[in-house]
């Protein structure tokens, strides 16, 4: 309505009196316009009426306007560039306030994922690491007796054992760990072997041109499926098998325990959820079969990864 009005009074003084100045305070005004379609409807209106407004001027008083030609040009140019360059400026503004914005949210997800994956870290580091302390000091309870010096052997392990636990988190905390599936097999076989499990260690051990983030994932979720063999399956055999393509890395896991129960929700329950939140976060895999005796957990993970929206 306002912009209207200004052009009708544009019109009425451009052509009876030679004042098309008022050109340039419409357009400054069109370039506030917020709608796209809006704004272009309106200025095509204002550049169709301040030209129609000057030529009928010509017309009506010939001498005036050849006299305020220059001025005229003036005008025009600024009713013609005036509102593109405000309405840019004004896209431009926005624009920065939105990525401004999104920067913030993606500082907040980047705090909440680090949050998450130090919790994740800390959970399956001093899981295993507490499971084998538990472990032997159960074994050096029930030697202390009958032997004593395999017992005293066995508590100078858990000692260690503390040692490298407390190593780890600090490592952790500080953003310094750099995981190697070649160590971690070392330390699964261990604790398999303290919780009298047979274990199997089938194909690749050392990966070859590996992203560091794609090993440290593997062997995380490694050592979280260990954890989970020696506490729940009460399994005596596990198979682990680490085989590597041109294009992926896939680690399987196989325990001849009694499975999952039906009540365990498998995309939560049993530290499952984590391991599959790690693998996805590179683009991998995690699927659980259940058909046969105990269970098989198959981790299968790109060599490049690829971050995708959404």
């Amino acid at each position: 309505m306002w912009l209207s009005f200004m052009m009708t009074i544009n019109a009425v003084m451009a052509i009876l009196y030679g004042y098309f100045y008022f050109a340039f305070f419409t357009a400054m005004l069109i370039g506030r316009i917020r709608s796209t379609a809006g704004f272009y409807i309106m200025y095509g209106i204002h550049i169709g009426i301040t030209v129609g407004s000057i030529i009928g001027g010509f017309f009506i008083n010939t001498t005036l306007y050849v006299e305020q030609i220059p001025y005229m040009v003036l005008v025009v140019f600024g009713a013609i560039l005036g509102p593109f360059y405000l309405y840019s400026r004004k896209q431009n503004t926005e624009l920065e306030g939105q990525l401004q914005s999104a920067n913030e949210r993606i500082s907040e997800l980047s705090v909440y994922e680090e949050r998450q994956r130090i919790a994740r870290d800390l959970h399956d580091t001093l899981g295993q690491k507490l499971s084998m302390i538990g472990l032997k000091l159960d074994l050096a309870i029930r030697l202390v007796d009958q032997k004593p010096a395999q017992a005293k052997q066995e508590l100078k392990e858990v000692r260690q054992t503390t040692s490298l636990a407390l190593k780890e988190v600090r490592e952790m905390v500080s953003d310094m760990k750099k995981v190697k599936l070649s160590d971690e097999l070392i330390q699964v076989e261990e604790l398999l072997r303290v919780a009298n499990i047979d274990s199997s260690l089938k194909g690749t051990y050392k990966l070859k041109d590996v992203p560091l983030i794609v090993e440290n994932t593997l062997s995380m979720c490694l050592k979280e499926a260990i954890n989970n063999v020696v506490r729940h399956s009460e399994a005596t055999a596990c198979t682990i098998v680490v085989s590597q393509t041109s294009k992926e890395v896939q680690l399987t896991i196989t325990d001849n325990g009694k499975g999952l129960p039906p009540s365990v929700d498998q995309a939560s329950g049993n530290g499952l959820k984590g391991m599959k939140e790690r693998v996805e976060f590179v683009n991998g895999k995690l699927t659980i079969d259940t058909t046969t005796k105990g269970t098989t957990l198959t981790f299968t993970v790109p060599l490049v990864i690829v971050y995708q929206e959404g």
